[in-house]
């Protein structure tokens, strides 16, 4: 895959960022020794360390051996932090690492070798294991683009031939075989088969792909098609062989984009990495102040210089703000990877942090709280008829024509009848746009519409006690259509578009984190909006709105106070996405203006991952300042203590502790689990 290799610059571990490493550069300090090098040679400092202080006290070895074991501890503990050190000064930033080198040197200076030697291991073993960790977080990021295959099968006539992907362009068919993973997002051609999409989209259940009729002329088109023709590059297909002809070059499939996103993601900051930053930027040059201040202090009191470099060193090590520039950089960067994990697509720390304040959502209808099609949900016959024979006319006339609704009523009909149900013929089929059709079945004539259809061919009124239920219907959110062969009325009809089946479960689940508001912003009428936001559990409904009227409704919910999302599930929702505090879209993985206006993208069309997306970011806003509280605390703590005469020895425990402690408990995010709330 080409595109996802330009994050091979170490990106964003903050930036600017307190250990003074994240500065674009990688710490693959792979040597030799792989990618722990960095751990072991930092335990080696603590092998070499302990060694000199065991021969020390013991007594009987001669001097210079001692003095070897430490001068080999401070050479493998300061091996990599000088490295960086001397980066960061050449690009005339002055680090906290830099901090560390001073007063370690400072201690041997003074002939305290062994708490230098001991500051200089427990920050090169705190900066390794931090490294490593922000490594399995970026690593788990880049996972997603390892998915897709190096070579695919490229079909040329008769013949096929294995090429790159990167040379796959689109137009070009390709051939997956069974249990292979498809190199570049497509359509299917030929072939049926069940494909696991769930690293793209999040969705656990394999999805049944048929071929397309016919494809489109323009394939980018290829988002607008139905998911069961689409494929994506990474995910895996089941037993079926498929022909595939691919619709985007490698550089631009889902997956590539999702993984550039995700990368660039890490470096729109959010306000707490602002502050953090900006609190960093200030606070070390206060310190080395402050250091300098205390180097002089033999000259007010009595005491010998020794003991005022002593202070100053243990004040410099004590107020090194490690914990606070890692903080919030780890916690982000685990939060995002642990969503892509989950099929969603969270566009850095700003969205994250908004994502876990929300108190309102406001959803589109169509699409996205409902399936988009309409379904049969009512049959009422008239008195004396039997649901059969009401059906049976239903499908008969129905069949023949093309209205979205007649599919509709085609499809319940055989649901209800069984597949094999056979309907009598029907000739002479006459649609009336906007009122329904006519047709002759045995010799006589069918009529299914509303109840204007009937005035306009002359015919008598429908049955007063059908038109109440008709009437009844219509209240309930339906659309409605009369039934009526010859002279005798047949019944009635339902038609809903249907919630979503995971819907109200989401609604539970997303009250049960706290969000209060639960509105539906749809261009449908108001009874409609009514009967759907009733079904599944939401606060409020608004009807009858164009796009820009939705804008507004959002411009309001923000302006009446509040960070409100706007979930859609793409095109025509992307003016109201860009004014919400957050904009969340759905089954953005075929739909590219979705993917690009959205902060927040939940890959498969599935409402159930809203709830995992909105817990895991307020646990990151959680995790977030539970590590600003440990490293302010930590410094407000050891500062007056060194001033106070707190050993260098203790203060190096206590701050490189706070700075591991920090890391760890970010990394608890990448085990935040994906629970699906029940229907």
């Amino acid at each position: 895959m080409a595109a996802p290799h330009d994050h091979d610059h170490d990106h964003g571990h903050g930036h600017g960022h307190g250990h003074g490493h994240g500065h674009g550069h990688q710490h693959a300090h792979d040597g030799p020794l792989g990618e722990h090098a960095e751990i072991v040679v930092a335990l080696l400092a603590g092998v070499l360390l302990l060694a000199g202080w065991l021969l020390e006290t013991w007594g009987a070895t001669p001097g210079w051996v001692i003095h070897l074991c430490y001068a080999l501890a401070y050479l493998a503990g300061a091996w990599f932090t000088a490295g960086e050190a001397l980066e960061n000064l050449r690009a005339r930033r002055f680090e906290i690492d830099t901090l560390m080198l001073v007063a370690a040197a400072g201690a041997a200076a003074l002939g305290e070798w062994a708490e230098g030697g001991l500051l200089l291991f427990l920050f090169s073993l705190g900066h390794s294991l931090e490294h490593f960790a922000m490594g399995r977080a970026r690593r788990a990021i880049e996972a997603l683009s390892q998915l897709a295959p190096e070579s695919a099968t490229l079909r040329e006539g008769a013949q096929t031939r294995e090429v790159a992907v990167a040379d796959l362009r689109p137009g070009d068919q390709i051939l997956v075989k069974p249990n292979e993973r498809f190199p570049a997002d497509g359509l299917v051609l030929a072939g049926q088969s069940s494909v696991n999409e769930a690293p793209i989209t999040g969705e656990s259940l394999p999805v049944e792909k048929v071929p397309v009729n016919e494809p489109p002329t323009d394939l980018r088109d290829f988002a607008r098609l139905p998911a069961r023709h689409r494929v994506f590059a990474g995910s895996l297909n089941g037993r079926g062989a498929l022909e595939v002809v691919v619709a985007r070059g490698a550089g631009e499939s889902t997956m590539a984009r999702m993984v550039r996103l995700v990368t660039e993601a890490e470096t729109r900051r959010s306000a707490t990495q602002t502050f953090t930053e900006r609190f960093s930027r200030v606070f070390v040059p206060l310190v080395l102040g402050l250091v300098l201040l205390l180097l002089f202090a033999w000259v007010v009191i009595d005491e010998p210089f020794s003991a005022s470099f002593y202070r100053a060193m243990a004040v410099l090590v004590a107020a090194s703000p490690c914990a606070l520039a890692i903080s919030v950089p780890s916690a982000v960067l685990s939060g995002v990877a642990r969503a892509g994990h989950g099929g969603v697509l969270i566009k850095g720390g700003a969205p994250l942090e908004s994502l876990g304040r929300l108190e309102a959502i406001a959803f589109d209808k169509t699409g996205t709280l409902t399936e988009g099609k309409p379904r049969l949900t009512d049959v009422q016959p008239a008195t004396g008829v039997s649901a059969e024979e009401l059906l049976t006319v239903a499908l008969a006339v129905e069949r023949h024509s093309d209205h979205p609704l007649a599919a509709a009523v085609v499809e319940g009909v055989l649901d209800r009848l069984g597949p094999a149900t056979k309907a009598p013929e029907v000739s002479g089929l006459q649609s009336l746009t906007g009122l329904g059709v006519t047709a002759l079945l045995d010799r006589q004539t069918a009529c299914i519409g509303k109840p204007t259809l009937f005035s306009r061919l002359g015919l008598p009124a429908p049955d007063p006690a059908l038109q109440q239920a008709r009437e009844a219907l219509e209240q309930a959110g339906r659309s409605t259509m009369l039934v009526r062969l010859g002279a005798r009325d047949l019944g009635v009809l339902g038609l809903m578009d249907t919630p979503r089946p995971a819907a109200a479960g989401v609604m539970k689940a997303l009250r049960a984190l706290g969000i209060e508001r639960l509105i539906m912003i749809s261009g449908d009428n108001q009874r409609v909006a009514d009967a759907v936001a009733q079904a599944i559990g939401l606060t409020e409904a608004r009807g009858e709105l164009m796009p820009e009227d939705k804008v507004q409704t959002i411009q309001t919910l923000r302006a009446n106070g509040g960070q409100v999302a706007m979930v859609g599930d793409g095109v025509n929702d992307a003016p109201a996405m860009a004014h919400a505090t957050v904009g969340i879209a759905m089954g953005a993985a075929g739909s590219d203006v979705a993917l690009e206006t959205a902060d927040v993208a939940l890959l498969g069309d599935d409402l159930a991952q809203l709830p995992f997306a909105v817990g895991l970011s307020r646990q990151t806003r959680r995790i977030i300042q539970q590590n600003l509280w440990v490293s302010l605390g930590v410094v407000a703590m050891l500062l007056p203590a060194t001033l106070l005469g707190l050993n260098m020895g203790t203060a190096v425990l206590f701050h490189e502790g706070s700075t591991l402690l920090v890391v760890v408990n970010a990394l608890r995010l990448l085990r935040y689990p994906l629970r699906r709330p029940a229907p």
